[in-house]
């Protein structure tokens, strides 16, 4: 298991160094706009612009960008500086993180109790009411667009706006450091509307394999033995049934990890997601490669972890 995990902490920094390159060049071979005449201001004479270029190292080679970027990558942690405001890309990110982290992991929490209880009932009921009603709300909240949700919650429950007014609305998010009630509250409906998606998913894809690991020998022998059902469906049923469940969770909370830009765009909440999207719409190449290099690694990490976790979730998997 140690061998297996060093591994693939190697392969991260592998990965990590190809996707900083692929965005490196992708800036460089198809550039939205010239970062050096955004910071020169509306009407930037040349010279202005070339000086500009040159405090920025944009004068330099490609390759040698590259290499001193990686250089302070790699060796010092320094992720660079943005090109429109100068200020560190590292400070930048580490502020925006704790949005994120919020947003990610409580959402992750509504999506899977949600999803888990709503798919076993489902799976244990099957062809009844309960197990119609909840496959037909998940198809609906698999087909319904994350922004739509969004808007639509902020118009019926915002405080501002809604027509009942229970919410906080767009642009509350407060830190939980200032105050752990407001944001607990400013949090409440990005969480289930980015959420909604995930849980529907979850409820049918463990319902349609709960469903099917229900008719294996060792269910049945469990049953010989007089094991109650719910012990059954809980112990043995389940704890082989959600391992595809543990797969799609790692994965989906390191994406939303890397920047949730739907919700955080609605909802105006100061996260990595809006950061990048705000970073693409000002050829902010310092920035947009640091908001990737984090969205990479939380990915690359989320799934060793679900691999680690395979072993005690599966007595049948072995490294």
């Amino acid at each position: 298991m140690t061998t297996y995990i060093i591994r693939r902490l190697l392969w991260v920094i592998v990965l990590l160094f190809f996707v900083s390159f692929i965005t490196f060049m992708i800036f460089y071979l198809f550039p939205s706009a010239d970062p050096a005449a955004l910071r020169a201001g509306r009407q930037p004479n040349p010279e202005l612009v070339e000086q500009i270029r040159h405090q920025l190292g944009l004068d330099k080679p490609w390759y040698v960008q590259y290499v001193d970027y990686m250089k302070g990558v790699f060796l010092h942690f320094d992720l660079g500086y943005s090109y429109q405001n100068n200020i560190s890309v590292k400070t930048q990110i580490f502020q925006r993180l704790p949005a994120t982290i919020s947003l990610a992991l409580g959402a992750a929490v509504v999506w899977l109790v949600i999803g888990i209880a709503v798919g076993t009932i489902s799976a244990v009921r099957r062809r009844s009411l309960f197990d119609r009603v909840s496959m037909t709300g998940a198809l609906v909240g698999i087909s319904a667009p994350v922004y739509w949700l969004g808007l639509l919650a902020l118009y019926l429950f915002a405080n501002d706006i809604g027509r009942f007014k229970i919410f906080p609305g767009s642009g509350s998010y407060v830190p939980i450091s200032q105050d752990p009630a407001k944001w607990f509250t400013s949090l409440i409906v990005p969480w289930f509307v980015l959420a909604a998606a995930f849980a529907a998913f979850y409820a049918r894809l463990l319902r349609s394999n709960l469903i099917d690991v229900m008719s294996e020998d060792y269910i049945r022998t469990a049953r010989a033995k007089g094991l109650s059902e719910r012990r059954v469906v809980l112990r043995h049923g389940i704890r082989s049934a959600i391992t595809p469940i543990v797969t799609a969770a790692g994965l989906d909370i390191g994406i939303l990890l890397g920047g949730a830009i739907l919700t955080e765009s609605v909802f105006n909440i100061p996260g990595i997601g809006r950061l990048a999207f705000d970073s693409i719409q000002n050829s902010d190449l310092p920035m947009i490669q640091g908001t990737v290099l984090f969205g990479a690694f939380f990915i690359v990490m989320a799934n060793l972890i679900v691999d680690i976790l395979y072993a005690f979730i599966d007595p049948r998997v072995r490294y």
